[in-house]
């Protein structure tokens, strides 16, 4: 049985392998910024020198512009191969913004989820608990990269019919396509001005317009930025007014918005239910152990109290995400 001086010693051991893994992850990140300067560096130079054939040239080029330079070490690019979904978790990285590799994020999941398994094997008895608590700590940065997806996509989803109408003006006004990506770029916040600068740059050095959007609408998985790069290519292929098109996009897009606006007033209360059941066993269980600490001492003392509180926790996050999912209409 644990005594509840081992809960010092996890959390010794929790914030030493943290520590750990924060260290190894920001040398990580150093290391392969410095190798990508060097390999554009290098690229530059052979540009510049013209020992590259038209082909070669082309090659790096697309390499510069999407920052496919570097590579991870062979033993980690084995370790990564490992991995199914590596091509989605990629994808997902560059969705979020985020400079992580495949193999940095593989290193960042499996020090974190380390340090919760160490944590977990000093408090608590067995094996599967502390395989449980290794399982959710290795899910925390997969959580936050989608987090910072989900909350980066939301700031574009809110700037983009800004961004549509900016464009809609600028071609009345007589500029071409390429001025008018430009124009976002520079008038707008981040991510649209972001996501459009990095369409105009690719646009400048003689990537097809096609390609950059298709890109672009990879990167921002939202339905009006699909229906904004189809109508524009369309639009390009078989003619018609772009700038009438783009009004139409936009307050479509703002409709949408109103929609969805009512459905959120709809389901707050929903919400509110989540929020209330999976805080008030915490909170509960917080004032009964200090009103009566030797009652509620059984739950952390002895091994059913502690599988009790475990599948308690399951059964909470369980209940969460129905609700969640109850609630969730997408339109």
């Amino acid at each position: 049985m644990n005594q509840p001086g081992n809960w010092s010693g996890a959390i010794f051991g929790f914030i030493a392998v943290s520590l750990a893994v924060v260290t190894i992850a920001l040398l990580w990140e150093a290391v392969q910024e410095w190798r990508r300067r060097r390999a554009v560096a290098e690229q530059i130079k052979s540009l510049s020198q013209g020992t590259l054939g038209s082909a070669g040239s082309s090659e790096i080029s697309l390499a510069l512009l999407r920052g496919e330079d570097g590579e991870d070490p062979k033993w980690l690019q084995a370790l990564v191969a490992l991995i199914p979904q590596r091509r989605d978790i990629a994808h997902l990285l560059e969705q979020a913004n985020m400079s992580w590799s495949v193999g940095t994020f593989l290193l960042v999941t499996l020090g974190i989820g380390a340090a919760f398994g160490v944590s977990a094997m000093i408090v608590l008895p067995g094996r599967l608990l502390p395989l449980l608590a290794a399982a959710g700590g290795a899910a925390l940065p997969y959580a936050y990269v989608r987090k910072r997806r989900t909350r980066r996509v939301g700031e574009f989803e809110k700037h983009f019919p800004e961004a549509i109408d900016l464009l809609g003006r600028s071609i009345r006004a007589g500029h071409a396509l390429n001025s008018g990506l430009e124009v976002i770029a520079e008038e707008l916040p981040d991510p649209v001005s972001t996501e459009f600068r990095q369409v105009f740059e690719e646009q400048k050095f003689g990537l097809p317009l096609r390609d950059s959007l298709m890109a672009m609408a990879d990167r921002i998985p939202l339905v009006d930025t699909r229906i904004f790069v189809t109508a524009v290519l369309i639009q390009r292929e078989s003619g018609g007014s772009l700038a009438e098109i783009l009004d139409n996009i936009s307050y479509t897009i703002r409709e949408r918005f109103k929609i969805r606006r009512q459905l959120k007033v709809h389901t707050a209360q929903g919400r509110m239910t989540g929020y209330l059941l999976a805080v008030l066993p915490i909170i509960m269980g917080i004032i009964m152990y200090t009103m009566s600490p030797e009652y509620m001492s059984v739950l952390f003392e002895e091994p059913m109290g502690r599988f009790a509180l475990g599948m308690a926790g399951v059964l909470q996050v369980l209940g969460y995400l129905s609700i969640r999912k109850i609630i969730d209409i997408d339109i």
